[in-house]
């Protein structure tokens, strides 16, 4: 594709919050804690070092009070998630999507649920709000809870109420590429007491201090604040992933090589601050997003053969990246090989449907889930960077619509 950008210039996957020096002062405290508490209109936040580590905790303390073993989760979702429910031993139930969209297929949860069901887990895919309802009501038949991956969407509101909040348990995730990062970090949330209680306890039980572990992080945030700018995003970013698909491996180039142990450990206090920092940016952030990809989603609905992944009316997801669906897998991998390799925010999302990771075969198993792998098979993100100019995004438009006329 031609672009007037220069060639040193690397446009990040996703729309991270741009980091501020200032956020990194050793001085002074902040409680990301109370912050995001605020952020999200919740009783209370328990911070946790990972979205991951979240996950694990809510299930863990769900197990003990339960006894209840399976848990229910989109066939299209970051293997995180089953590596999260493998790591607390419990039987993992792959659900399909519902045709054309990120919820679980109805039918099929329905199918998933009985006695033995401990947690039903819809996800807030990409900034989208999911069918949280439909998710209740099929806990509420078999008495399992309700557990809402809002990894992606801090800051989605559904019928004007913060993700996360609806179900019994929600979570976010604080890595890097999700808006507010403390370079890995988690929330969890829980909407009664004594299931907060049980997860404060869980939490101080499996996920104790580690230097080593917090250093690193440390290091890595530190890293962050120094490369997440575009001219230096083509080392920290571009250069890797053009290797790995230069050897044939999307999986890596996305980061979706994932695997065990998970790691579990406090989130330092340092970094708890330069993240309460930040989140005074948040809003204003998610806003001006908001603003972009509605002009360039109004862009985009205008070419045959495209359709956005967008919320329903009502609804106010987050714009990390715009997740686009294209007629069919040749047309889009036609349009990542274009694209991908460009530097100019174009992606995907996750590579594979989970049974089709052969590293997580193991956990997964074989299940027959046409939506997930439709979906996998033919979607691919743009960027909602602020960086990511009119004129880059006018090339991509005419790349996709190149290879979608006639659709």
């Amino acid at each position: 594709m031609q672009s007037s950008r220069p060639a040193s210039f690397e446009v990040p996957p996703t729309a991270g919050l741009p980091p501020r020096w200032r956020d990194l002062s050793p001085f002074g405290d902040a409680d990301l804690a109370h912050r995001a508490a605020q952020f999200l209109h919740a009783e209370s936040v328990q911070v946790e070092c990972s979205g991951t580590a979240s996950l694990v905790v809510a299930l863990t303390a769900m197990h003990r009070l339960s006894g209840r073993r399976a848990v229910v989760v989109p066939a299209y979702t970051c293997p995180l998630v089953a590596l999260a429910v493998a790591h607390c031993g419990l039987e993992l139930r792959v659900c399909d999507l519902a045709p054309d969209g990120i919820d679980l297929d109805p039918a099929g949860l329905s199918a998933l649920c009985d006695r033995d069901t401990l947690a039903i887990v819809p996800t807030h895919l990409a900034g989208r709000v999911a069918d949280v309802d439909a998710a209740i009501a099929a806990a509420g038949r078999c008495g399992a809870f309700v557990v809402e991956d809002a990894a992606q969407a801090l800051g989605a509101r559904r019928c004007g109420r913060p993700v996360g909040l609806d179900g019994d348990a929600g979570f976010f995730s604080l890595a890097v590429g999700k808006g507010l990062t403390t370079y890995e970090g988690g929330l969890l949330v829980a909407r009664d007491a004594a299931l907060r209680a049980q997860f404060a306890r869980v939490a101080r039980e499996i996920a104790p201090r580690r230097l080593g572990w917090e250093l690193r992080r440390s290091l890595e945030l530190f890293g962050y604040h120094l490369f997440y700018r575009p001219s230096l995003l083509r080392y920290a970013y571009g250069a890797p992933l053009r290797r790995a698909l230069g050897r044939g491996d999307p999986v890596a180039a996305v980061g979706d090589d994932f695997s065990p142990p998970i790691p579990l450990h406090t989130l330092g206090r340092w970094r708890q601050a330069v993240g309460a920092r930040a989140f005074v940016r948040l809003a204003d952030f998610l806003a001006a997003g908001a603003e972009r990809a509605r002009r360039r989603k109004a862009r985009l609905a205008r070419m045959p053969g495209i359709a956005v992944v967008d919320d329903r009316a009502g609804d106010e997801g987050t714009w990390p990246f715009l997740l686009l669906r294209l007629p069919d897998a040749a047309r889009r991998d036609a349009a990542l090989d274009l694209l991908w390799r460009a530097g100019v925010g174009v992606s995907r999302l996750f590579i594979h449907a989970l049974p089709d990771y052969g590293y997580l075969a193991g956990i997964v198993g074989e299940h027959d889930v046409p939506n997930a792998r439709a979906f996998a098979a033919t979607t691919l993100t743009v960027s909602n960077s602020p960086w990511l100019g009119d004129e880059d995004f006018e090339a991509i438009c005419a790349a996709l619509a190149s290879i979608c006329h006639g659709a």
